[in-house]
């Protein structure tokens, strides 16, 4: 499978980064009420959606596209560096900003976590969900893309654009001062 030109990619991939912070958010809203009993949004936008899924969902799609053949390496690249991604996302949250949006030491299923920042669960789950977006997802996109450019094209750009309005509405609500 060739990559798709410019014109294409565009939309693909701004589908791509909403779809896979929205499976992030419904990820993280099922594990915490495993993990705690109750629902709780997840998250630090009003809308159904995490940003570090979209971007790991990105990494996925630049690392593994001509690996789409082999799922082993699939699933090892995108659990390495999207580990490495939540990793550092983590240190620097917390170390910069003072900020701790997650925390794998108070979880349960916390197996070799470090500093809470990542643990082998949530590696896996990452080299899982690289799976599920190579796979499964981005065929359906393609697929959709290719019979229905224009409608895929308006769902790729409303869909984006509402989730670019509320990171600036989150950003601009939510800012101290």
């Amino acid at each position: 499978m060739n990559k798709p030109g410019l014109k294409k990619l565009i939309p693909l991939l701004m589908l791509t980064f909403v779809f896979a912070g929205i499976v992030g958010f419904i990820y993280e809203t099922i594990c915490v009420y495993i993990n705690e009993g109750v629902f709780f949004k997840r998250g630090t936008t009003y809308g159904p959606w995490i940003p570090i899924y979209g971007f790991g969902s990105l990494i996925i799609y630049f690392t593994t596209l001509k690996l789409r053949k082999k799922p082993w390496a699939v699933f090892l690249t995108s659990a390495i560096l999207c580990g490495t991604l939540e990793l550092a996302s983590g240190f620097i949250l917390d170390k910069v900003f003072h900020l701790r949006l997650w925390d794998y030491s108070l979880v349960i299923l916390n197996w070799g976590n470090l500093n809470g920042y990542i643990c082998v669960r949530s590696v896996i789950t990452w080299g899982l969900m690289g799976l599920f977006f190579m796979c499964v997802m981005l065929p359906l996109f393609e697929k959709f893309q290719n019979r229905k450019p224009k409608a895929f094209n308006v769902v790729s750009f409303v869909m984006f654009g509402l989730f670019v309005a509320d990171i600036v509405l989150s950003l601009t609500l939510n800012t101290p001062g």
